[in-house]
């Protein structure tokens, strides 16, 4: 089988190329209409030149899993500016894309915590849309709204699951199809585990992205031996092979929080069970060391006895 791996949106030892250059509502109220315009148009422009830098980082390192900073636009779903930011850059999107395109390189955007279609207010669920719109668009601009994927959390129990899984899908229907189907679930820490996330996904005919580290935080009544085989084949009908996300606990204490880097004894029993199905699977990882700790993983997994490197970022197992 083959591994790939990649890593989440900032490049560690980049000199000030942070991906996710901000600007406030309130600072934006302060300014004159043309001086907003500007602020807007001049932070766009940093992000964007930052991202194609961190993607020539990737191409120089061989890494072909890459996620995307979701604020890459500012105040791009702010219902009091909502601007359009792909006209003005047209041509920068269209760079990024083709660097994708020409080095195989596989997008992804993860929306925050309060993208959700549980809530029973529903303008949480028209903010939930109005965000997939926005990452969507994103990767629509650089066409890559084929293969790229979004990712999100099932949300809430709200004291009452079933119920809530009942108004989920009710809710999703407000999501536009085509955007739908680059839309993926995960199963999380405290609520939905895998077991729930997994009957979701396969209900809604959506890929599900394994959180090995979430997993054990928050365990289904059955192992994951279980579950996996089924997760793999959640994403036949997408045309892109599985995904899964990597990250170890800061200390058994903090058990929920991601270390630095990715403890391999931690995440070793999820490879072998994996071997077991021969199935090729590409491998976020979610340590505050980014790219470093990605680097890391990928040397120590390559010592292993019968694994072979094949690239900077990729090993076959």
């Amino acid at each position: 089988m083959k591994i790939r791996f990649g890593y989440v949106a900032n490049v560690l030892g980049l000199w000030d190329a942070s991906p996710s250059k901000s600007f406030t509502f309130t600072n934006y109220s302060k300014l004159s209409k043309q001086e907003r315009w500007e602020k807007l148009l001049f932070i766009t422009a940093q992000n964007l030149k930052h991202t194609k830098r961190i993607l020539h980082y990737n191409i120089a390192h061989e890494i072909e899993l890459y996620r995307f900073s979701s604020l890459l636009v500012p105040l791009a779903t702010h219902p009091e500016v909502m601007w359009d930011f792909i006209t003005p850059f047209k041509k920068d999107w269209q760079e990024l894309g083709q660097l994708m395109e020409q080095y195989n390189i596989r997008p992804s955007f993860h929306p925050g915590q309060f993208t959700l279609f549980t809530s029973p207010k529903e303008h949480v669920t028209t903010s939930a849309v109005i965000d997939m719109e926005y990452h969507y668009k994103m990767l629509e601009a650089m066409n890559a709204h084929d293969k790229g994927i979004i990712n999100i959390h099932i949300g809430g129990a709200y004291g009452d699951k079933k119920a809530t899984l009942k108004r989920f899908h009710q809710n999703l229907k407000k999501l536009p199809p085509h955007i739908k189907k680059r839309m993926t679930l995960e199963n999380d820490d405290r609520t939905y585990n895998v077991e729930e996330t997994l009957h979701t996904c396969e209900k809604e005919n959506i890929p599900m992205i394994l959180d090995f580290h979430h997993h054990l935080a928050n365990q289904s009544e059955q192992g994951l031996s279980h579950y996996l085989s089924r997760i793999f084949q959640s994403w036949g009908h997408s045309g892109n092979i599985p995904k899964v996300h990597l990250s170890s606990p800061k200390s058994e204490q903090a058990f929920r929080s991601h270390a630095d880097f990715v403890a391999l004894d931690f995440v070793l029993p999820f490879f072998k069970m994996a071997k077991e199905l021969n199935q090729d699977f590409d491998i976020m990882i979610e340590a505050k060391q980014k790219n470093l700790a990605m680097h890391a993983l990928v040397e120590e997994i390559s010592s292993i006895r019968g694994v072979k490197r094949i690239s900077a970022s990729s090993v076959e197992w």
